[in-house]
């Protein structure tokens, strides 16, 4: 008799050992998380983002006694000119790219929402606010991941052929913000993170219709240490965020690196996964609703 016993070890299921990966975002908070997690795990990661200097930091703190490695690219995907020369820099060096994750996002300060009369409100909502506040969130969390999926396409189909039973995979770092039913103070971030959901069922509903094996799905975090929650990180390009700060939640804390790493390995590992958004908030929208 016959078992499939060892293709259910673990380590086979969640393999990225050799995976060619690139993640947006890569020099802090979620984005160094997922980049961390793939790397020691055995993945040749490139980590994209506007500051060198940060790049060079994760590195130098985390890209040191791992079994895969670290490769830092600063780029721009904001932009289509940024976008393109992301795209342009991996196809000169590798044949296929396995998995891309799309983390790179922005967020304007946060609006006051309370108020006693019409006037006060208009006052608080409208008077803080820019249509280039809005649009340039709206590049970085929408159209930047729009660029760089199909941007990516031919690698990503390339990696599907490359590797039988393994698909060419696209995480895209969404928000339950995008999903909740409250502003949070953040009209323009949560409309955007919203989009970004949707463009999510968009792209993976297309290529797959055009016959691709190239699976796109989502991961919408709730809150985790980063740049964007606590308005700064170490030198390690690591934030902290005390349990106490989110102890209202059922979790009762923030989420963290090992939180991450579970979901971004299901969702690369997960051959049957496509088209969805995985939701990871320690309970956030149990309380909140969508």
């Amino acid at each position: 008799m016959s078992s499939n016993n060892a293709d259910l070890l673990v380590n086979k299921i969640f393999d990225v050992k050799d995976k060619i990966a690139l993640v947006t975002g890569g020099g802090s908070g979620i984005g160094l998380m997922i980049c961390q997690t793939l790397a020691v795990n055995g993945a040749k990661v490139y980590i994209v983002g506007r500051t060198e200097e940060k790049l060079e930091n994760v590195v130098k703190y985390h890209g040191q006694d791992i079994s895969g490695q670290i490769i830092p690219i600063t780029g721009d995907v904001s932009t289509k000119e940024g976008a393109e020369n992301i795209v342009k820099t991996i196809e000169s060096k590798e044949s296929h790219l396995d998995i891309l994750v799309n983390n790179a996002g922005v967020a304007a300060p946060k609006t006051q929402t309370t108020a006693d009369t019409p006037e006060a409100l208009r006052e608080n909502l409208l008077k803080p606010t820019s249509v280039e506040e809005w649009t340039s969130e709206y590049a970085t969390n929408v159209v930047g991941p729009y660029l760089l999926t199909t941007g990516f396409l031919p690698l990503l189909q390339k990696a599907t052929e490359h590797t039988y039973g393994y698909s060419g995979t696209v995480v895209n770092i969404s928000s339950i913000s995008g999903l909740v039913r409250i502003s949070q103070g953040h009209f323009s971030y949560n409309a955007s993170k919203g989009a970004a959901v949707h463009l999510n069922k968009l792209l993976a509903a297309e290529i797959a219709k055009a016959g691709f094996k190239i699976r796109i799905n989502s991961i919408a975090p709730g809150v985790f240490p980063s740049e964007m929650t606590t308005g700064e990180s170490g030198e390690n390009q690591k934030s902290e965020m005390p349990k106490e700060h989110k102890e209202g939640l059922p979790s009762g804390r923030p989420g963290n690196d090992k939180d991450m790493a579970a979901a971004i390995l299901f969702v690369v590992g997960c051959q049957y996964l496509n088209g969805q958004t995985i939701v990871v908030d320690g309970g956030y929208l149990i309380q909140a609703g969508t």
